[in-house]
């Protein structure tokens, strides 16, 4: 395995403990009796099924594998797919918690900063 760089480990640990951090997030507000408010399905459920992708990319990432970058830009850019649509339901008169306007901004911003950093930065060691 190539030596993995100080941006690169830090990268794959961000993507891998935020993946974490989602999966269990979601999983107690879809599965823990949790009352969240006025959540917005689509989004939580999203959110809790990219959480695994998320962690995948991160081990992707720790590791060097050629996939990696690809699979970054994927959820980069269905979280910002999926946060288009969460806006549209807002505009619409849907019902939403300011909590998910955050995290989406959030979890924009982090995964676009994922995806541009693995696509210019990694280097692939398989």
């Amino acid at each position: 395995m190539a030596k993995r760089s100080r941006s690169q480990t830090i990268t794959a640990t961000v993507a891998t403990v935020f993946g974490l951090m989602t999966i269990f997030s979601g999983g107690r507000a879809l599965f823990g009796g949790v009352d969240m408010g006025a959540v917005v399905p689509f989004v939580l459920w999203f959110n809790f099924i990219a959480g695994f992708a998320y962690v995948l990319a991160g081990i992707g990432l720790w590791r060097g594998a050629g996939w990696a970058p690809m699979l970054a830009i994927a959820i980069a850019t269905a979280t910002v797919a999926v946060f288009a649509a969460f806006l549209w339901h807002v505009g619409t008169g849907g019902a939403w918690e300011a909590r998910t306007m955050g995290a989406m901004i959030l979890r924009s911003a982090i995964w676009i900063t994922i995806a541009a950093f693995a696509s210019r930065c990694h280097k692939p060691s398989d």
